[in-house]
């Protein structure tokens, strides 16, 4: 039996197919890996660009499974994309691909507004053609702005104050547009912070972890006084998986948490708990403050009533999260501190290039129609 043939047939054993964009990154592979390993009759397709912050590295405990797939590509490239949906039957796609790190935006909106938003259209676009089941656009808080008092439910209005959060805006309207014109069976997500192992560094509670295993201070921006609401990635992986299964189409659901920590309050616990101190004395010396970014939003606090009724709630305590997380950073200091992470730590960020199909792309096209299981192309 050739190797197409064993994946058209192969692909006949599996119920439904699931769609991950982003499924090599820090919450997408989370949730890759707790799809394949909850639903084994289902054919889970991961894709990813493998940027700096992506890593096959997450996904090495579900590699070698018979219902996984692993195919690099671009979201925004429309013949990689469309050919994807034509050829794989996809029924479920979880969209997690997105350039997130605000910093970064701030250095080159324009190639934001073309991952985040112009790559969403591309997928609404082929999805919308291919009849999928479920379309769910995973967005982000920050999408409300910040707040010092009341906190956003699902109807209050969007007011983004930086470009990435512009981004997640423009490309959440895209999405519920779809919903509302052909009828797309779209649901938005809009969780809180994320954190847990395998997140990528750049993001502040493996930042700082990693700061003080080398022995460098916590460098905190402006006054260090703004606040964010933390969910172990855990739970929200289970957030997803319920929304996916519980979920009404075309509504909009906030994945919320009660755990707020303070940028300074966050620091003073990872320096006691990393370097084992107690006096306040000894952990001011472990931080430094630093220049503000612009437009540094003060809180983003969410009411998550809807996510509950459907059965959801956060399970891990802020302790117990915190405690793994660093436990995990801990037992893998070079996980992403390698001479290539660190060389990426600040990457320079793509220059526009012509959607059309390269012909690497071409050959991951050819590899994902070739195989049930991981793809050949697994270089970072």
């Amino acid at each position: 039996m050739s190797e197409n043939d064993h994946f058209a047939s192969s692909k006949k054993e599996f119920d439904k197919t699931v769609l991950v964009t982003g499924g090599a990154g820090f919450i997408g592979s989370h949730v890759v890996i707790s799809l394949v390993e909850k639903y084994p009759n289902w054919h889970i397709i991961n894709l990813d660009k493998l940027d700096y912050c992506s890593s096959l590295k997450n996904l090495a405990s579900v590699e070698q499974r018979a219902n996984y797939t692993f195919t690099q590509g671009d979201v925004c490239s429309p013949y990689f994309i469309n050919h994807l949906f034509a050829t794989q039957n996809i029924d479920i796609v979880f969209h997690f691909a997105a350039l997130t790190h605000v910093e970064n935006s701030f250095r080159c909106p324009a190639e934001f507004m073309r991952v985040n938003v112009d790559g969403t259209r591309v997928l609404l676009n082929a999805a919308r053609d291919s009849g999928v089941q479920r379309f769910i656009h995973v967005s982000t808080d920050e999408v409300y702005g910040d707040s010092t008092g009341r906190a956003f439910d699902e109807l209050c209005p969007r007011r983004p104050t930086n470009p990435y959060s512009v981004s997640k805006a423009t490309a959440e309207c895209a999405a519920l547009s779809y919903w509302k014109k052909h009828e797309l069976p779209v649901i938005v997500t809009r969780s809180n912070n994320v954190y847990g192992p395998h997140q990528y560094v750049e993001k502040v509670i493996p930042r700082f972890i990693s700061l003080l295993q080398q022995n460098k201070k916590c460098t905190i921006q402006g006054s260090g006084l703004q606040s964010r609401h933390f969910l172990y990635v855990d739970d929200v992986t289970e957030a997803f998986l319920t929304v996916m299964e519980k979920g009404t189409l075309g509504e909009i659901y906030n994945i919320g948490t009660t755990c707020e920590r303070a940028v300074t309050q966050l620091a003073r616990e990872l320096i006691q708990t990393v370097q084992g101190l107690s006096l306040d004395a000894d952990v001011d010396g472990w931080m430094e403050f630093v220049e503000d970014r612009p437009c540094q939003d003060l809180r983003y606090p969410l009411i998550f009533d809807k996510i509950q009724g459907l059965g959801w709630r956060p399970r891990v305590s802020w302790e117990e999260g915190v405690r793994k997380t660093i436990d995990w950073y801990m037992h893998n200091p070079h996980y992403w501190l390698d001479p290539e992470a660190l060389e990426q730590s600040s990457p320079p960020l793509p220059e526009h290039k012509h959607s059309n199909c390269s012909i690497h792309q071409q050959l991951e096209i050819s590899s994902i129609d070739q195989r049930s299981g991981v793809s050949s192309h697994l270089t970072e």
